[in-house]
């Protein structure tokens, strides 16, 4: 499984932006979108299960950014709306074979970054 996650920029606080993973899905994997500030770990974003397109929240996030799949094109993408400073970070998209895990050492398939910078 090769991914590769674009669509990151600069966006004013409260804008909106959309991410984008290629190359994803398979019969019984979890896609999930993670994040990465400066200085902080890794953390869990968003979830969505390729069968039956079930998603999975972390509470920050919930209400603003809504994540979805497009099986025909084999994209996962993240809608992210009225975006805060503290989504600054750079995004990364993943895969696991099995159900959505909010842990990052569940995932085994990793694309590489895409910044998103919010400015305030």
């Amino acid at each position: 499984v090769q991914l590769q996650a674009s669509g990151g920029g600069l966006v004013q606080a409260g804008g909106s932006l959309r991410l984008s993973c290629a190359g994803a899905g398979r019969t019984n994997y979890a896609m999930g979108w993670f994040r990465q500030a400066p200085g902080k770990q890794r953390e869990f974003v968003a979830g969505i299960t390729w069968n039956w397109g079930t998603t999975v929240y972390v509470d920050s996030v919930k209400g603003r950014f809504i994540i979805s799949r497009d099986k025909a094109k084999r994209m996962v993408y993240l809608q992210m709306n009225d975006v805060k400073s503290e989504d600054t970070a750079v995004y990364y998209c993943a895969a696991r074979n099995g159900d959505i895990t909010m842990e990052t050492s569940g995932y085994g398939y990793w694309g590489q970054g895409t910044l998103v910078t919010v400015s305030s």
